[in-house]
């Protein structure tokens, strides 16, 4: 908040203070989200992401530019967008767990296969009319293409923070169960959770949280990965009442001062989002190789 303050306090305190809490919120929704849909598949390579939710947003966007043109889209409502992106997003998620969650167990690595098959035809998708549209509108797709953390829409924090208040209060009100959870199907039936609906229900909260983030940094796929695997390294644990609080304040302190570094060392001569997917993936590619020698 104060390094390189040289101004008025009235603009640098309402500015940053609206940037910070952006990358909190962010940090919030991307880490908890993870660790809940890692707890709820018991495996901790996945990450929500696999489900399609970041091609999902890419699409709605790109419908959105194609059907109401690049001045009709930059001039609507923040508001209006913010709640489409999320509504649809969390719509269709809620019609495939609806769809799948109707069987035996097996239907929780079905929905996993066929979060990776949407995500691919919602990419094919959002490629072909990215093919069809003017290069004014795409210009204005590929702004919204690609996580921004120097430019976040901190207008939509009155929308997205009591959201991600509720949810996390939610969260922490029903920790014991994600405890039960993270033992396995077959230990949580006989341990007497319903299991069907506890996964149901803490899937809905994960699309809420990957909707928000999703809306408000645009789509960024390895974070939480990152952020998850360095906390199951350092919290050896599987109480969420510790899990979840310190997956939060590992990724609020990499989104801020990360951003800290990349604005006020390097002066913006890089790019947040790029660094994190890179070492995302590094850890993505460490765990497949180190569970194949297992």
């Amino acid at each position: 908040m104060t390094v390189k303050a040289n101004g008025r306090w009235d603009f640098i305190l309402p500015f940053r203070g609206g940037k910070l809490l952006a990358l909190i919120t962010v940090a919030y929704a991307v880490s908890v989200s993870t660790i809940l849909f890692q707890t709820i598949t018991n495996n901790r390579i996945l990450t929500p992401y696999i489900m399609g939710f970041d091609t999902m947003y890419l699409l709605v966007q790109t419908i959105l530019v194609f059907v109401l043109g690049a001045v009709a889209y930059s001039s609507l409502a923040t508001g209006i967008k913010f709640f489409v992106e999320v509504g649809v997003m969390m719509l269709a998620s809620m019609l495939l767990f609806s769809l799948l969650f109707t069987k035996a167990h097996e239907d929780l690595y079905r929905m996993i296969l066929t979060g990776v098959i949407l995500g691919v035809l919602f990419r094919s998708l959002t490629s072909f009319i990215q093919r069809i549209i003017d290069p004014e509108e795409f210009s204005v797709v590929q702004s919204v293409s690609f996580a921004q953390f120097n430019v976040i829409k901190t207008d939509l924090l009155v929308f997205s923070v009591p959201i991600i208040v509720v949810v996390s209060l939610i969260i922490w009100h029903y920790r014991h169960q994600l405890d039960v959870l993270s033992l396995g199907r077959d230990q949580a039936i006989n341990l007497g959770l319903d299991y069907k609906k506890c996964v149901v229900f803490f899937l809905f909260l994960i699309a809420l949280l990957v909707s928000v983030s999703t809306a408000l940094v645009g789509p960024v796929t390895f974070f939480g990965l990152l952020v998850s695997g360095m906390t199951y390294e350092y919290i050896k644990t599987y109480r969420h009442s510790l899990l979840i609080p310190a997956a939060f304040l590992i990724a609020s302190i990499a989104l801020v001062l990360g951003q800290v570094v990349f604005e006020h060392v390097l002066g913006l001569q890089g790019v947040l989002s790029v660094v994190i997917e890179f070492l995302g993936g590094i850890v993505f590619i460490f765990f497949l190789l180190r569970r194949k020698a297992l």
